[in-house]
């Protein structure tokens, strides 16, 4: 990895029911505001919320939902290629993308690289309760991880509710990720959306981008923004509020482990990764992988 700016990017979605000159119009704000983004920031990677194509809840039927957007790379990416290629920036979108049959609707995170070719696609896969296909929603749930090598670094890529599960960034981060980008659209607290970006990032040192979208979408659900840039040491380095725009920080590896909390002169002597207790996962795998729930009612 080497030192670069990274931006999150919170928009609002276009109100109102969703149609295609909808999606068109959420993905021209995409484009606005990362040309304003880079312009302003000079950032070399760019992330814009989960679902910003639409915004999270589609209010209609997976089939309406599978018209509207495409398959990746398709019509439904091809503006943020093109700002990407025009800028010469990494920019990671979130989107609905269309499955092989109508009515199978993936939550996608897609990232572009400065020649605007997708390099990456990583499908949610933690849908939440109210998405998920199995549970009367609309997401089909991915089944790979995703880390791509680009000129930037390793990057890793999770969606919202993913990051509520360590299991995924620890395999990422194990398979080489130095940033792992996370695109959301998060529903319940700014203290949770905090804590697991927080707690993800330390977790593995590497640096977390957060971008969170804001505004409310077309089933009327209102999101709280409070994009965040998290170092490798769980440290919040850039903050947003709860309006359109964006923050921004340097991504520096050669301090990114420099001390054990910001501007201590206590070095960082442990290593998450490297101090891993192999033995006891090997004897524990069974544990690891056996079905389970919460013994308190909800």
């Amino acid at each position: 990895m080497r030192a670069f700016t990274a931006a999150a990017v919170q928009l609002a979605p276009v109100p109102g029911p969703l149609s295609p000159e909808v999606v068109r119009k959420n993905l021209d704000k995409c484009v606005d505001l990362t040309r304003r983004c880079v312009d302003a920031t000079g950032a070399e990677l760019v992330v814009l919320p989960e679902t910003a194509t639409t915004g999270f809840t589609p209010d209609c039927s997976t089939e309406e939902l599978w018209d509207l957007v495409s398959e990746i790379p398709g019509p439904v990416t091809e503006p943020v290629q093109q700002v990407a290629r025009d800028l010469g920036v990494h920019v990671c979108l979130g989107t609905y993308e269309r499955g092989r049959e109508r009515g199978t609707v993936y939550n996608a995170s897609v990232l572009i690289d400065p020649e605007g070719e997708v390099v990456g696609v990583y499908r949610k896969t933690h849908p939440f309760c109210t998405e998920h296909v199995d549970g009367g929603g609309w997401v089909t749930p991915g089944d790979t991880v995703t880390v791509v090598d680009t000129a930037l670094g390793r990057i890793g890529m999770i969606i919202c509710f993913d990051g509520d599960y360590p299991e995924l960034s620890r395999i990422q981060a194990v398979q080489g990720a130095e940033v792992i980008l996370r695109p959301s659209a998060l529903l319940r607290s700014a203290d949770i959306w905090e804590l697991t970006s927080r707690a993800r990032a330390y977790d593995n040192h590497v640096f977390v981008v957060g971008a969170n979208a804001t505004g409310v979408d077309a089933a009327g659900v209102l999101y709280f923004g409070n994009s965040h840039i998290v170092t490798p040491v769980g440290h919040i380095v850039a903050k947003a509020a709860s309006h359109e725009g964006w923050v921004s920080a340097r991504l520096d590896p050669a301090t990114a482990l420099a001390s054990l909390t910001p501007g201590s002169n206590i070095g960082q002597g442990f290593d998450h990764l490297r101090d891993r207790n192999l033995d006891l996962i090997r004897n524990h795998r069974d544990d690891l992988e056996r079905p389970a729930q919460t013994s308190f009612p909800h």
